[in-house]
């Protein structure tokens, strides 16, 4: 879909060198040094969702930078109206296709300041147009010629297109970028090796808020978050076997008896959504719950078992997905729901008004609620996951 859219006794050793191959990570064994996540002295986790902020486009041009200012105005509106726990930066945080600069990180890392400047930490999954190549506007080689550009210089320019690059950045810059230098605060992980070209494949595990005095208990997980790569840009838009297998070997270790609540996110939605929700331009009705209903589901390339995985867990509770600016929905599939974000960004298609997307779980018992919360402030299409 195009769019502009932490010493350890020797047995610990090994059974941490043993985890960390299989991609798993003990609860209190954070890369660089993060404090495990927890539920609050309430027993509440709330997660705000940032999807398809499109930074970066048409730098060359005064819509572009100011559709970037306006970007930062709905992030800082959401944050400071709803104080979330965390942020999920739900993909298309760039617009490489539209974004003539050697690294990408620059626009990347202003993506995520909002969530930086206020402590508050986040993950990040990729989605398809974070990698994806430039692609050259046709009117370039019109008689008027390629506009003066403005590209932010990583190194000094040393050509005539004053520094300009339009080779797109990879994944697994982008996320080394953005580990390296937000070590406090991002959670985000590039995933197992073999997952290659998916890159954002992790799990985090959110924690009592009791912490108890057996041994060992502390550390028990109330909830698990999976993030996973959906694909598109340098490759496929999928949810590949491979990343289903991946799924099914981390939560039969970590929840192998389905005790522990699970949340799912990526980009882009499932042919599942496309099953389950209202036809394009219709009004929303019951059981499905949302505002917007404007435009079809443009679903992966293929479906290889994901959702058929997820299906056989009644642990997993929801997906959330991006991609579709015109879609907020959410609709039930079996036992889980599935659930579009909300536009966050004023970079890509769609004039419709920006807000995120806030899901809030409560421990104990457990519930899980969702709501849009708006850049005006509103707050509306409330529904209830799992209770």
């Amino acid at each position: 879909m195009r769019k502009w859219s932490h010493g350890l006794a020797p047995a610990s050793v090994v059974l941490l060198a043993a985890l960390t191959v299989a991609g798993l990570r003990p609860a209190t064994a954070h890369a660089h040094g993060r404090p495990p996540l927890r539920f609050g002295p309430a027993g509440v986790f709330k997660v705000a969702l940032f999807a398809d902020l499109h930074y970066g486009e048409n730098a060359w041009t005064d819509w572009g930078p100011a559709q970037d200012a306006k970007s930062d105005r709905v992030m800082a509106a959401v944050l400071d109206a709803e104080n979330p726990d965390f942020v999920v930066y739900l993909g298309d945080l760039v617009t490489a296709n539209n974004l003539p600069i050697p690294n990408a990180s620059l626009y990347w890392d202003r993506a995520i300041s909002a969530s930086r400047s206020r402590g508050v930490p986040w993950a990040t999954v990729f989605g398809n147009h974070d990698d994806m190549p430039f692609e050259w506007p046709p009117e370039w080689f019109s008689p008027d010629g390629v506009p003066p550009l403005r590209c932010p210089a990583s190194p000094p320019p040393s050509t005539p297109d004053s520094g300009c690059s339009f080779r797109g950045t990879p994944r697994t810059d982008l996320m080394a970028a953005e580990t390296g230098a937000n070590s406090r605060l991002s959670y985000s992980s590039s995933g197992p090796r073999e997952l290659w070209p998916g890159v954002s494949n992790y799990v985090l595990q959110v924690l009592s808020r009791r912490r108890r005095t057996r041994a060992g208990d502390d550390h028990d997980p109330a909830l698990l978050m999976y993030f996973l790569d959906s694909g598109g840009g340098s490759y496929t838009e999928v949810v590949s076997s491979a990343q289903v297998k991946w799924f099914h070997s981390q939560s039969q270790f970590l929840n192998p008896n389905g005790r522990i609540p699970e949340l799912i996110f990526w980009h882009i939605p499932s042919t599942a959504y496309v099953k389950v929700g209202p036809k394009a331009k219709s009004e929303i009705r019951k059981p499905c719950v949302g505002s917007i209903n404007k435009e079809e589901v443009a679903p992966q390339a293929a479906e290889w078992g994901i959702m058929d995985a997820l299906a056989k867990r009644p642990s997993v509770k929801a997906v959330f997905v991006g991609h579709n600016h015109g879609l907020d929905w959410c609709c039930p599939y079996q036992e889980l729901w599935l659930c579009f974000a909300r536009h966050t960004g004023y970079g890509g298609y769609g004039g419709w008004p920006k807000g995120a997307r806030i899901i809030e779980v409560t421990e104990d018992p457990f519930s899980a609620v969702s709501w849009i919360r708006m850049e005006n402030g509103s707050r509306h299409s409330h529904v209830t996951l799992s209770s």
